[in-house]
């Protein structure tokens, strides 16, 4: 589905264009930590977790499919070392 009229899909993107860079990679870096908090918040509801638990499920969230079943399992070996 989708709702926005080309009009100000081009406004939008117009508007995305005329930030700085900085402001571009700031908002970006928001928009991240925003997501990550939300998946914090949702591995955290799935009851008492260890940190380092914590961590592998959000790698696995954001990163699981980018990677083949043996380098993930290296990822989330380091990740509970760490």
């Amino acid at each position: 589905m989708k709702d926005t009229t080309k009009a100000n899909e081009e406004l939008f993107t117009r508007m995305l264009l005329d930030l700085a860079p900085a402001e571009r990679l700031a908002m970006a870096c928001r928009m991240f930590s925003a997501a990550k908090a939300l998946v914090l918040a949702g591995v955290s509801a799935a009851g008492s977790l260890s940190a380092a638990e914590a961590r592998g499920l959000v790698f696995l969230r954001f990163y699981g499919r980018d990677f083949d079943r043996a380098k993930r399992a290296g990822v989330l070996s380091r990740l509970q070392a760490t």
